[in-house]
C-alpha cells in the first residue's frame, strides 16, 4: 500500500526526521532534477525555468536547479515574489512556488506551451482537499516525496498534478494511518479457496428489491456470486421468488411484514449479509432494516435505502455501537450527507474518519476516488474507479462485492476497499463509453483474477512508487 499523509501529519514527520533539512532538500532536489532529465530526454542544448517560492518547496526547487546546471542543462530561477505573468521561453517548468501548506489563490505565470515538472504538489492546490483556484498549476508530472498527499488525490488534485512520482527521501513514514490500495495488496487480502471447500464456506444473504422494484437486488445479488460468494440467497419483502429475476442466487419468498424475523432466523448459516438496495422506504421496511442490522450475528454491508432506515448519526450510532461483527456502510454524497448532517466537505478524509467514528462502523464514502475508513481512524483510498462508474446499479454491483468479501473473512476495512478497488477495475476494463452497470458483473472474474497485474487498465492510475 502507498502511504498518505496530510498536510498536518507530513509536517510532524519532517519535524521527526534525523537527518538535517539541508540533507532532505538535497535529496528532494536530486529526485526532481532526475525527472526533469527525463522529461527533458537529456540535458544538451536544454533550457528550464525554475518557478521558486521562499519556503521548503522553493528550495527543494533551486536543490534540482543546481543539479540541473551541473549537468549542463541552461537554467533560470524566477522568483514568486517577481509575480511574473509568463515564464522565459524554455525546453520546461519546474513549479516549486508553494509546497502542501499553502492556502488561497496563485496565479502561476504562463509556461507559453512547455511542459510542468511539479515540485511536491501543483501550487495552488490544497494540499488537503485538493481544491484549486482557476489560474493554479496545471502539471504534467509532480515529484512527491515519502508519501502521498490527500491533495493529490482529491477533487481538482489528480487532474492538476498529472502523472505523479513518490520518491522515498528517507523520512520515516511508517505510522501512516491512511493508503493507497494497490492491485498486489488485494491479491494478499483475499484467501485462496481450500481444495475441499463448499458453497457454504462463502454465502451471502442479500435482502434487497421491493414489489416492482427488483433490479437492484438483481445486480447485487449476482455480483455477490462474481465476487466470490460460494452460495448467494436473494430475498425480497413482499416479493414471490417466482417473480425475482433469474439468477444463480436462490430466491427466497419474504413476507411484506415482519421479514426480519425470517431472515434472522438462518442467518447464522451465512458468512455475511448485505441489506438496503431497492428495498423500499416504507415505516415496515425502516424498523425490519432496523431490527435486522441490529440483531444480525454476522457481517453486514448497509446500502440504498437500508442507510434511510438508520437515520441520522446519533441514531445509527445508538443501533450499531453493539455489534460485534462488522458493519460497513456505503454511501454516496447524497446519503452521506443524511447520515452525518451535512454533505461532504472538501476534505472528504476526514469527513469519513469521521463519520466512522460516529457511526461505530466502516464507512465508504463514493466517488472518482473513493474512501474508507474504519472507527479507529484507519483509512484505505481506491483510485481504480473512473467515470465510467457514473452510471445506474454500479452501486448495488459495489454491495454485492464487498458482501462477498465479508463473507470470506475480511475484514470491514479491507472488505470495503478491496470491493471498491476491484469495482473500479473492472469498470476500466470495459468500454469507454456505453458501460452499464451490468457489464461489470462479467468483468469482475478478470478484475479479481489478475489483481497483481499492476500494468492493466486500473492497475496503479496516474502513480509510480520509486
Amino acid at each position: 500500500m502507498i502511504p498518505v499523509l496530510t498536510p498536518e501529519e507530513m509536517k510532524a514527520v519532517d519535524a521527526a526526521a534525523a537527518e538535517p533539512v539541508e540533507v532532505l532538500v538535497e535529496r528532494a532536489g536530486a529526485a526532481v532534477a532526475r525527472r526533469a532529465l527525463a522529461m527533458l530526454g537529456g540535458a544538451y542544448g536544454r533550457r528550464v525555468t525554475v518557478v521558486a517560492g521562499k519556503g521548503n518547496n522553493g528550495a527543494d526547487g533551486r536543490a534540482a536547479a543546481a543539479g540541473l546546471r551541473r549537468r549542463g542543462v541552461r537554467v533560470d530561477l524566477l522568483d514568486t515574489a517577481a509575480d511574473a505573468r509568463e515564464v522565459p521561453a524554455c525546453d520546461l517548468v519546474i513549479d516549486a512556488a508553494f509546497g502542501t501548506g499553502f492556502h488561497g489563490d496563485y496565479r502561476a505565470p504562463d509556461p507559453l506551451g512547455a511542459p510542468v515538472l511539479a515540485v511536491d504538489i501543483p501550487s495552488g492546490v490544497d494540499g488537503l482537499t485538493g481544491e484549486a483556484g482557476d489560474d493554479a498549476v496545471w502539471a504534467d508530472a509532480t515529484v512527491t516525496f515519502a508519501a502521498l498527499k490527500p491533495g493529490l488525490l482529491l477533487a481538482d488534485g489528480p487532474e492538476r498534478a498529472g502523472m505523479v512520482e513518490l520518491v522515498d527521501i528517507g523520512l520515516d513514514v511508517s505510522r501512516a494511518r491512511a493508503h493507497v490500495v494497490q492491485g498486489g495488496d488485494v491479491a494478499l487480502w483475499i484467501p485462496t479457496r481450500p481444495r475441499d471447500a463448499h458453497k457454504w464456506q462463502r454465502a451471502v444473504w442479500v435482502v434487497a428489491g421491493s414489489p416492482g422494484m427488483t433490479g437492484a437486488a438483481s445486480l447485487c445479488a449476482r455480483a455477490a456470486l462474481r465476487g466470490g460468494a460460494g452460495y448467494v440467497r436473494l430475498g425480497s419483502p413482499g416479493v414471490d421468488a417466482a417473480d425475482l429475476p433469474a439468477t444463480e442466487a436462490t430466491g427466497l419468498s419474504l413476507p411484506a411484514e415482519g421479514w426480519a424475523d425470517a431472515v434472522l432466523a438462518d442467518l447464522g448459516r451465512f458468512g455475511a449479509l448485505v441489506v438496503g438496495p431497492g428495498l423500499g422506504r416504507s415505516a415496515t421496511t425502516v424498523a425490519g432494516v432496523r431490527r435486522l442490522v441490529a440483531e444480525a450475528p454476522v457481517p453486514v454491508l448497509v446500502d440504498g435505502d437500508g442507510l434511510f432506515a438508520l437515520g441520522g448519526l446519533d441514531d445509527a450510532a445508538a443501533l450499531l455501537r453493539a455489534r460485534d461483527r462488522p458493519t460497513v456502510l456505503t454511501p454516496h454524497d447524497g446519503e452521506f450527507a443524511r447520515l452525518t448532517g451535512t454533505a461532504p466537505p472538501a476534505d472528504r478524509l476526514g469527513a469519513v474518519r469521521a463519520a466512522a467514528a460516529g457511526t461505530c462502523a466502516t464507512v465508504l464514502l463514493k466517488g472518482s476516488t473513493t474512501v474508507v475508513a474504519e472507527p479507529g481512524g484507519r483509512a484505505l483510498l481506491s483510485l481504480a474507479g473512473d467515470r465510467r462508474l457514473a452510471t445506474a446499479g454500479t452501486g448495488d454491483v459495489l454491495s454485492g462485492v464487498i458482501g462477498a468479501l465479508l463473507a470470506q473473512g475480511l475484514d470491514g476495512l479491507r472488505a470495503a476497499a478491496a470491493g471498491a478497488y476491484a469495482h473500479g477495475v473492472a469498470a476500466r476494463l470495459g468500454p469507454p463509453l456505453g458501460l452499464v452497470a451490468g457489464d461489470l458483473l462479467d468483468l469482475l472474474p478478470r478484475a479479481l483474477s489478475e489483481l497483481n497485474d499492476e500494468t492493466r487498465p486500473g492497475g496503479g492510475p496516474g502513480y509510480e512508487v520509486s
